[in-house]
């Protein structure tokens, strides 16, 4: 049986994937999406607790981690949040901003996925669902392609896209197949790891955390020189909340991590008024006023300081304050893949094109979206950088 011939094959049809098929197929180009999910843009489907934070007002290279942080600029240039807002709106797709520029699609997620559809289906993109990848191999014109599906296939293309995502949830799928593809044809990977996870504790400190459960505090929390001032969550595994899952992608083994309670609020000036309104009232109820109560109660313990606020001098009142907002601890690993919501490096962007996202040394292999050793903060940048990575691919296949 003869080959099938396609310019392009794209292997993932999540948010890069079916961006670049649209981009490539847009000057008549006859490109094939392949995906092993029963269904298309499954971690669109789920994102956002169903309404998918498909970008943010506020992307921009600053928001990405990578071991060249310049490399996302010239994609993310191009195609910003604002040419996707554009392609939503022209689609009807009601939306709205939640807090620090994170959009929302008004109703579901599914509005983004049918909307991508609709742009693949008018440019004629074919999309093959329950088919893997059996092999790639370069070829004299290209790259012969073996599929595993309901029928075993041979294809043939002039570019082969990896648009495959991480490691990250592993119950959706996910099994580092990009790689695996990339170290195929001799390309480096920066060492993966899960990101924008939950952190978990000893069991010295979930004692404590374990009554707190389910609490949620506004919060600075900081490693190094990164620091987040969102909301925390106390779980029966440690902490999470978008605070946490945000220095989940800057933190290492063996650091702490640094809680600052209440950011905006003066704590020492709260508790002086607290003291000048009623000394006879304790440490942990004054707390309780501005935290909830059972982390008011631990934190008065923490502190070292309880009894009545008559007789803590200001000195006291100060150096409890302080260690409020100075309160280190250490995390003793993540929740790993399963909750990831991405993998943290990836296909080294040093052997990369930052305005194609082709291999330098391989002609016609793109490798885009989450696959790359680029990744996002929380917030609908990771799907930034999937419209804006999956674009350049398909726009430089499209006009070569």
């Amino acid at each position: 049986m003869p080959a099938e011939q396609f310019d392009t094959v794209i292997l993932g049809a999540g948010a890069a994937g079916m961006m670049c098929a649209i981009q490539a197929a847009s000057k008549g180009g006859r490109v094939l999406v392949v995906d092993h999910a029963k269904a298309p843009g499954e971690k669109i489907r789920i994102s956002g607790g169903g309404r998918c934070n498909f970008t943010n007002l506020h992307a921009s290279a600053a928001n990405f981690i990578s071991q060249n942080k310049h490399f996302a600029k010239s994609a993310l240039s191009r195609y910003t949040q604002h040419d996707f807002i554009a392609l939503v709106e022209r689609h009807g797709i009601a939306y709205h901003e939640k807090t620090l520029g994170q959009l929302f699609c008004d109703n579901s997620a599914k509005d983004i996925i049918a909307m991508l559809l609709a742009e693949m289906d008018a440019v004629g993109c074919e999309l093959r669902l329950t088919t893997s990848i059996d092999s790639v191999e370069r070829r004299a014109t290209g790259f012969e392609v073996r599929l595993a599906g309901s029928d075993t296939s041979t294809v043939h293309c002039r570019n082969f896209v990896v648009a495959c995502g991480g490691k990250s949830i592993p119950k959706m799928g996910a099994t580092g197949r990009g790689y695996q593809i990339a170290e195929q044809f001799g390309l480096p990977i920066v060492e993966t790891r899960p990101a924008l996870v939950p952190l978990t504790f000893g069991e010295d400190v979930l004692v404590d955390f374990r009554e707190m459960a389910g609490l949620a505090v506004d919060a600075r929390i900081s490693c190094g020189k990164a620091h987040f001032d969102e909301a925390m969550l106390f779980t029966h595994r440690g902490l999470s909340g978008p605070a946490v899952l945000q220095i989940s992608s800057y933190w290492r083994e063996t650091q702490p991590i640094e809680i600052s309670l209440l950011p905006s609020e003066d704590i020492f000036e709260s508790l002086r008024a607290a003291k000048k309104a009623n000394g006879k009232r304790s440490l942990a109820t004054a707390l309780g006023e501005i935290l909830p109560k059972r982390l008011a109660a631990y934190a008065s313990r923490f502190a070292g300081s309880d009894g009545p606020l008559a007789d803590m001098s200001d000195k006291v009142l100060g150096a409890v304050a302080d260690k409020l907002k100075h309160w280190e601890v250490y995390p003793i690993g993540s929740e790993g893949y399963r909750t990831a919501e991405v993998t943290l490096g990836g296909v080294d962007t040093a052997v990369l094109n930052s305005k194609t996202m082709e291999a330098k040394a391989v002609d016609g292999l793109y490798f885009i979206g989450e696959v790359v050793d680029v990744t996002g903060w929380l917030g609908g940048y990771n799907f930034q950088w999937a419209w804006s990575s999956g674009w350049a691919a398909g726009t430089a296949i499209a006009t070569a």
